[in-house]
């Protein structure tokens, strides 16, 4: 069984990570950070709560997040891919019940209660994950086991900039924290995760025959998100779902391909955000501490796979 802390935005392709991971029968979900990134902290947090409510998890503390980036800049959202209130066509209702929000000190109870036995989940912006390691210092995360992180671009394109990829292209000075301070870092970037599609004929499937308590939101949600997709990348016929890869490749050790790099991020500038890591056959000599693990391949077949068999359940 794996503990984990997730960091969400909670726009469609968070969403649908969320949901992966409440209905997953090896992952706990022990807290959810949910802040600003595709839409708003206050959206963000109201879906979340809903998709707690959903599945009936309403234990799980929900925390609340960032409302921008470290850099004080106002924050960009994308209605357009995610929807005005983050889950494509859908609105979640505004009241369902007492949700209690706790604040960040939250975050540190949680990794106290599971020292050495805890994951940290980071699919949306990096300012959370970043805010213990300048609030608390260094040693914040130091009985967490490893991050699964999905952000950045490697001998890609980015989706924001022609370098950048949007989580850390969005708050980049968040980003370098994160993987200049984290350690055992599992990264997902665009290499790979553009590369998790699930056809819509999936999607069909299990908007007929899943018994998820999901089940009314997975068609709308997809639907909307897909055809946001298809403007922006044309003949695309379907929709790639970043940060469900990321989270499945955990319960799956399988699933991804990965490569010890050192990654850096460009903090300012015209390659603002963009992922850096040394791809020579001989890469210049790191301190094994501050190597990262980057994705490099996947298996789709499998993470089509291991998607349905978890939506079905």
């Amino acid at each position: 069984m794996y503990n984990v802390l997730m960091f969400v935005d909670s726009g469609v392709d968070d969403s649908f990570a969320l949901m992966f991971a409440l209905q997953h029968p090896e992952i706990n979900v022990v807290g959810v950070v949910s802040g600003y990134g595709n839409i708003t902290k206050e959206q963000s947090m109201t879906n979340t709560a809903y998709l707690l409510h959903l599945a009936g998890r309403e234990d799980i503390p929900i925390i609340a997040g960032s409302s921008g980036p470290l850099s004080g800049e106002i924050a960009k959202y994308y209605p357009e891919i995610h929807g005005q209130e983050g889950l494509g066509p859908i609105n979640p209702p505004k009241e369902f019940g007492e949700v209690t929000i706790f604040d960040i000190d939250k975050i540190i109870e949680i990794i106290d209660a599971y020292p050495n036995k805890l994951i940290i989940i980071g699919i949306g912006r990096q300012t959370d994950v970043a805010l213990p390691f300048i609030i608390y210092g260094d040693d914040a995360y130091q009985t967490v086991n490893a991050f699964y992180i999905m952000g950045g671009a490697f001998l890609v394109p980015g989706n924001v900039t022609a370098e950048a990829e949007a989580n850390f292209y969005s708050d980049p000075i968040a980003a370098y924290q994160v993987m200049e301070k984290g350690r055992n870092i599992f990264l997902h970037p665009l290499n790979i995760t553009n590369k998790a599609i699930i056809p819509p004929e999936t999607i069909d499937y299990l908007a007929q025959n899943s018994r998820s308590a999901f089940k009314p939101i997975i068609k709308p949600a997809y639907d909307y998100y897909l055809n946001a997709y298809k403007k922006n990348v044309p003949g695309i016929q379907a929709a790639p779902l970043h940060d469900v890869l990321t989270i499945s490749a955990l319960a799956n050790p399988a699933l991804v391909k990965y490569l010890p790099r050192r990654v850096t991020i460009e903090q300012f500038g015209a390659a603002r955000g963009k992922s850096i890591a040394d791809f020579r056959p001989k890469p210049d000599p790191q301190p094994k501490e501050t190597l990262d693990w980057i994705g490099m391949e996947v298996d789709v077949p499998k993470f089509i796979e291991n998607f349905t068999t978890v939506f079905m359940a």
